[in-house]
């Protein structure tokens, strides 16, 4: 149980949070101020709204988890969704902007034909809101070391925190909390992780008590596992509506790619501390639970006040990033599927259906989290990422580099099977290959089959893109 001050500080930051969350509510008075801020963000918004979407558990506790096991290897995780920030900065906020969408889906849908938005709806939200599942899971033990609750409430709280984040503010709310976030964590982690190598005595201290294998290695379980895992990420990031998401909110092409770069910067930041901490508390404390590696940390080392801002910013960590995916996710079912079944739908109504969403969302979320809280969050990350990188990765390269060289069927082909063959793999009892892979594979060799057969077609104007 925390002590008096470490709640002071835990719920003075929580309040600041929220009220920037309610002040946001000022700007959404359409439905693209909800989804993508009218498109007036700043650079330094975009930022804000990419890290505060991207900076989670698995992020900072996670990481300090990993690193507490293994070392160094923890920045992998991190170090691929920076990667993933570059090739979004320098090869998709020209063509996505040009596109003149709101969504993937409807870029995939631009190139591919009225049936890729469907599927890649489908595959993708379904992928998403199995990740919002996997950060309310993740937030369970994390509330339940804060409050005294048990899962069921814990749960239960955490929710509400995601709908107060932006239910009224959408992606403004999601913005302005992500700049406010940003700047706790580089604080509070930062002070933190310069703190415990002072206690540790610096780099040396940490090398003289830890092993070099494995904790100073970049491939304990080997390299190729080790690289798949960035790769994983790197594909994971590209492929999402929710970190897209930035690339249409910036005010015009610069502040996107400037935000986002900056955001390449930034991010990896964090899992550098993140891993000083968890090594720091592998040395010191080698029989604790390393899932609360971060979180003692704070609770043992720093003074009581600032201990509940830093455990504040981790769980307003998870809340953005399950309130930034739910965003995602409601978006693109107001935008690429309600509006298909209402064409005429006037923007008041299509806000109205994006905030009800937003409710339906979450409240489908809790109810599969009530009955599965003993799960593994891993496993429902990695079926996750599966979903959104099979459904997306390749054809979305495909229509960016070579535009109008693949047919609709081909791309429409590879968005609508490959994803079911990598969810359905692991139930056939066959050959134990990763569902991500495989899908990628398949869905490489439906697009090289399409090029073989020299059945694509030039469609160079598309619907809505300047060339």
């Amino acid at each position: 149980m925390l002590g008096l001050q470490q709640y002071i500080g835990f719920f003075i930051t929580l309040g600041i949070a929220a009220a920037i969350g309610l002040y946001a509510s000022r700007f959404v008075k359409t439905s693209a101020d909800f989804s993508i801020g009218g498109g007036k963000l700043s650079s330094w918004l975009v930022t804000g709204y990419l890290v505060g979407a991207f900076i989670g558990g698995t992020s900072t506790v996670g990481t300090a988890q990993v690193a507490y096991r293994f070392g160094i290897s923890g920045l992998w995780f991190t170090l691929g969704a920076g990667l993933g920030c570059l090739f979004m900065a320098f090869f998709l906020v020209k063509p996505m902007r040009q596109a003149r969408v709101t969504t993937i889906p409807q870029f995939l849908g631009s190139h591919y034909g009225a049936e890729a938005p469907t599927w890649s709806v489908l595959y993708t939200t379904l992928g998403m809101f199995i990740q919002i599942i996997a950060q309310v899971l993740a937030a369970i033990p994390l509330m339940m070391s804060l409050l005294p609750v048990g899962a069921v409430e814990a749960a239960l709280v955490t929710v509400l925190l995601i709908i107060g984040y932006i239910f009224f503010g959408g992606i403004w709310g999601s913005s302005l909390v992500g700049i406010f976030k940003t700047f706790l964590i580089y604080l509070s982690i930062g002070v933190a992780g310069i703190y415990c190598l002072k206690l540790v005595g610096g780099l040396s201290g940490l090398q003289e008590g830890l092993p070099v294998f494995p904790w100073f290695s970049l491939f304990p379980t080997g390299v190729s596992k080790e690289l798949a895992a960035c790769f994983s990420v790197v594909v994971g990031f590209i492929s999402t509506q929710t970190y897209m998401q930035a690339v249409f909110a910036g005010k015009d092409s610069g502040a996107a790619r400037k935000g986002i770069l900056l955001s390449a910067v930034l991010i990896p930041l964090v899992g550098v501390l993140c891993v000083a901490i968890g090594m720091y508390m592998r040395l010191a404390y080698p029989d604790i639970n390393p899932a609360q590696a971060l979180p003692l940390f704070a609770v043992l080392h720093l003074q009581p006040v600032f201990a509940g801002v830093l455990l504040a910013t981790l769980l307003i960590s998870l809340i953005t990033v399950g309130s930034s995916l739910t965003l995602g996710v409601c978006t693109m079912l107001s935008q690429d599927i309600y509006k298909k079944i209402r064409p005429k739908v006037t923007d008041k109504e299509l806000l109205m259906v994006a905030r009800f969403l937003v409710l339906l969302v979450i409240t489908g979320a809790l109810v599969v989290v009530l009955y599965n809280k003993n799960s593994l969050v891993l496993q429902w990350a990695f079926l996750s990422m599966a979903l959104r990188g099979v459904t997306v990765f390749l054809p979305l390269l495909a229509a960016v580099f070579w535009p109008g060289r693949f047919s609709p069927a081909v791309g429409a082909t590879a968005i609508a099977v490959a994803p079911g063959l990598a969810v359905i793999w692991p139930w056939l009892g066959l050959a134990p290959v990763e569902p991500l892979y495989l899908g990628l594979g398949f869905s490489l060799f439906i697009f090289l089959g399409g090029l073989l057969l020299g059945n694509g077609k030039n469609i160079h104007k598309v619907k809505g893109r300047s060339n």
